[in-house]
């Protein structure tokens, strides 16, 4: 840091990414992205006459994308707002509905690393509420707490979920507080809460194209909410960056809508490979629990979480560990295709002599 570096931010600890090493060629199961390609007409859209138009602002409404997805959803125009990310989103999300004071935020103790740092990073009065002692979020924990909440479902890195009749219940228990749903992995088994949105007016439900569109290298993220949240969104983005989606990804989107039943396919797929993968790691003597999302979160008695994401690395296969205490024996495995599933497998077997 240089001695120029805002006060404030002196003692920020900033999120740290999933790892993107170059020295091998590494199975990949670390950050969650999708083992599939972009469908076709995605590929097709990013061409040389649209790559011309790249010398002109994009839309900073975003109007066709944002039409495709409330069509989808079936909603209006108004209901939904683009980003880039959901990281995006959510940053948002906090600065426009979160601030010191009364207007605090809660969100599990153990979940997606970004939330405490957005509320660090701006300054808001936060808490972390404790999992329950099964890696699980206790629903009452939240109703009528009377602050905003944050929460992924399914979670992460857990990949549990809570039902929607359970979110309604957070939702409906607190109406003067905002609930940001994450459901960043919702398509991987768990319930939406998309169609709550109509009921109530405080529920914003975040989602992402990085995860099960195969587009995490666009960088494109879509909320849908009350007209009157979006436009606090709005508000936000058009006072600091109105072009924050670039055009190509912008098309992407676009045709990833057209093409959304490729998609949710993917989705059963990798929902059957993470099936099998954790019945297999269940016979080896892990435990792992019940995801619903495009990853597993899985732990052995017989090597401790660090040394197994270290033999695991030393011979090209790249999982995700934690450092933090109640979860530092855990490892979560990104569900790749079968074959580097299968990789994942027989090297995990081979390190503890099965």
């Amino acid at each position: 840091m240089s001695r120029y570096l805002n006060d404030k931010y002196m003692g920020l600890e900033e999120y740290v990414p999933g790892e993107q090493p170059k020295d091998m060629k590494y199975v990949k199961l670390n950050t969650n992205e999708s083992p599939f390609p972009p469908s076709e007409g995605v590929v097709e859209a990013i061409n040389a006459d649209n790559a011309m138009l790249l010398k002109l602002y994009p839309d900073p409404d975003c109007a066709e994308l944002r039409e495709k997805i409330a069509n989808l959803f079936g909603y209006k125009k108004e209901n939904v707002f683009v980003s880039n990310g959901s990281d995006d989103i959510l940053n948002f999300s906090f600065m426009a509905f979160c601030s010191e004071g009364s207007h605090a935020v809660v969100f599990p103790d153990i979940s997606y690393g970004f939330y405490k740092v957005y509320a660090e990073l701006y300054g808001v009065d936060y808490t972390q509420i404790p999992l329950k002692e099964d890696f699980s979020i206790d629903p009452e924990d939240y109703i009528g707490i009377g602050k905003n909440i944050v929460i992924a479902n399914p979670n992460a890195p857990t990949g549990l979920a809570l039902s929607r009749d359970t979110v309604e219940r957070i939702v409906n228990s607190n109406p003067d507080n905002v609930v940001v749903i994450d459901e960043a992995y919702v398509d991987f088994g768990a319930e939406s809460c998309v169609g709550l949105v109509n009921k109530y007016d405080n529920l914003l439900v975040v989602r992402t194209f990085s995860k099960s569109y195969s587009l995490a290298g666009a960088r494109l993220g879509f909320a849908i909410g009350s007209a009157g949240l979006i436009a606090d969104l709005n508000k936000i983005k058009y006072s600091t960056n109105p072009y924050n989606i670039n055009r190509l990804s912008m098309i992407a989107g676009c045709r990833a809508i057209d093409e959304n039943r490729y998609y949710m396919n993917n989705c059963k797929l990798i929902a059957r490979t993470r099936a099998r993968v954790t019945e297999e790691l269940r016979e080896m003597g892990f435990e792992v629990l019940d995801s619903c999302s495009n990853f597993i979160f899985a732990r052995s008695p017989e090597i401790s979480g660090e040394e197994l994401y270290l033999e695991l690395k030393s011979r090209g296969v790249l999982v995700r560990h934690f450092g933090a205490e109640r979860i530092k024996e855990f490892n979560r495995i990104t569900i790749g295709t079968d074959d580097e599933m299968n990789v994942f497998l027989r090297t995990t077997r081979d390190i503890l002599g099965k």
